[in-house]
């Protein structure tokens, strides 16, 4: 009989135990949640250190989801890139704060990695910036990182990454930019000062040469991706593993900006080879002229199209053909 009322009374001291620690808990989780709430009215963008990071982002129980971004905004770090995307970022924070939707479900932080180096180690992270999302329950898994190459980071894009990985969905809301109406204004302008100035003599309108190089200007814009930018918001350009700068991106799904510019002079290149041929074929004067019209077109035409090829072969792995350059 004593011994059912002993092991009684340890099945009772130990349920007593078990409830006061996860009170204890309970507490400590609300105590975490309310403390973000407080600073997330603040700030938008929670910025932590090693010690924060443990403490809000790693420390369980959560019932919250972090997106954290991972960045080097010290000057002596020179990212540009970083700035970049933690624009967008605070751009996407600024939105969930002021959306109706706001609720202590989801917080956004930062870690710069001179607030937190062992941080980036303890993660294997070798490169900025890095966007990845801490959900409420269970570990990371690889959909939880961003995958800037191949969606760039945009406000936009990451607002979409973030419905994908929590289901909350956030409109971006940005502010308004009136860069682009300026431009237009001007440029307006300076069309009908140039009209008004030659109201007397408008036959350049009529100059085939002028239309033609417009019309090569846009299409070179269109086909190096110029809208493709303009739509995914991709980096500028990217510094590698090893510590170099990369101007072309590694893959047949993506792109940098600067890749475009170079793609943009590549096809202008081919394109002046072209007219030096033709003009070579077309023209009946001196001989001599036509004959170096010629070579230096067909050198054009044959260095930049082998040096594009190239460029598409590094991109597409495993494309068989190659001309002059591999």
């Amino acid at each position: 009989m004593n011994s059912v009322k002993g092991i009684l009374l340890l099945l009772f001291s130990f349920v007593v135990a078990f409830t006061l620690v996860e009170c204890k808990k309970e507490l400590i989780l609300s105590e975490r949640v309310q403390q973000l709430s407080d600073a997330g009215l603040k700030k938008p963008v929670l910025r932590f250190n090693s010690e924060k990071f443990r403490q809000y982002v790693k420390s369980t129980p959560r019932n919250y989801s972090v997106i954290v971004m991972f960045t080097a905004l010290a000057p002596s770090r020179q990212c540009g890139i970083c700035r970049q995307a933690h624009e967008e970022f605070q751009l996407v924070a600024n939105s969930w704060r002021y959306s109706q939707g706001y609720s202590s479900k989801l917080f956004f932080a930062l870690v710069d990695f001179d607030e937190g180096p062992d941080v980036f180690q303890q993660l294997r992270l070798n490169s900025a910036p890095v966007f990845m999302h801490f959900p409420a329950k269970g570990k990371p898994k690889k959909v939880d990182t961003l995958d800037i190459q191949r969606v760039g980071f945009a406000a936009e894009n990451i607002a979409r990454w973030v419905a994908e990985r929590t289901d909350i969905q956030i409109r971006v809301f940005r502010p308004p930019n009136y860069s682009g109406l300026l431009a237009l204004v001007v440029l307006l302008a300076l069309v009908v000062g140039l009209l008004y100035l030659r109201k007397n003599n408008l036959d350049f309108l009529y100059n085939k040469t002028t239309w033609a190089l417009g019309a090569l200007a846009f299409t070179f814009a269109m086909t190096s991706g110029q809208m493709w930018n303009h739509i995914r918001g991709p980096p500028f350009l990217q510094k590698t593993q090893a510590g170099n700068i990369a101007y072309i991106h590694g893959s047949s799904q993506g792109q940098f900006i600067v890749e475009t510019y170079i793609v943009a002079v590549l096809n202008a290149a081919v394109v002046l080879g072209m007219i030096l041929m033709t003009e070579a074929a077309n023209k009946r004067d001196d001989v001599r002229k036509r004959r170096i019209y010629a070579i230096i077109g067909l050198g054009l035409v044959a260095f930049f199209f082998s040096l594009s090829l190239s460029i598409f072969r590094s991109k597409a792995h495993g494309y068989p053909y190659s001309f002059l350059l591999k």
